[in-house]
């Protein structure tokens, strides 16, 4: 029994441990980026040396698909299953770009170090992968009710794609506008492009 205890209590001291490093490895993504964060100062955030940290995480792309985990769980993305539930397509994408220009603005420093640093960090290829794949669904769900003809299905598709992008909603917030006024005007955006697919 108490080599039990003691082997239950070093994994609890080892998950403790992992669990540190990913939270120190996750704050410096937020404050420097995923570019300036290095394996030392990951390990002095977190109180541990450099060989804890690749005791646990061998390579970069271990280390960042945790990281990206450990993020998304304390940032869940909206749910695109609950817009499916909203019959009009003008009324379903303002309810999308609502909540997905909230979840940008909580969550755009980690979003805007992330998207600098991808072409500076091929670790960071794996989560971006994720990222696009959710960009896809969400336009899936999105594009459903349009009228348009076949044709120009590519065309809408695109305006949903551009609306839900963050760095479009980076661009336009930093142009002074506030969240109601940019999914005004990405609405309006997509609108137009369906009438203009439908002509």
């Amino acid at each position: 029994m108490p080599r039990k205890y003691e082997m239950s209590r070093r994994a609890e001291q080892v998950e403790r441990t992992r669990i540190r490093i990913t939270e120190a490895a996750v704050e410096l993504h937020g404050s420097v980026g995923p570019a300036r964060t290095t394996i030392s100062s990951v390990a002095e955030r977190a109180g541990v040396d450099r060989l804890t940290v690749y005791r646990h995480f061998p390579d970069e792309q271990a280390l960042f698909a945790a990281c990206s985990r450990h993020w998304r769980a304390l940032n869940p993305p909206p749910d695109p299953a609950r817009w499916a539930a909203i019959g009009d397509p003008a009324a379903r994408l303002a309810q999308a770009l609502d909540e997905l220009y909230c979840w940008f603005g909580s969550t755009h420093p980690m979003l805007e170090n992330v998207i600098r640093d991808r072409p500076f960090v091929p670790a960071l290829d794996g989560p971006a992968a994720e990222r696009e794949a959710f960009g896809e669904a969400m336009v899936r769900v999105l594009i459903r009710g349009w009228r348009v003809p076949r044709g120009g299905k590519s065309t809408l598709a695109a305006a949903i794609a551009h609306a839900i992008d963050p760095t479009t909603w980076l661009s336009i917030t930093r142009k002074g506008l506030d969240e109601r006024a940019a999914v005004e005007l990405m609405s309006t955006f997509v609108g137009a492009a369906a009438r203009s697919s439908s002509r």
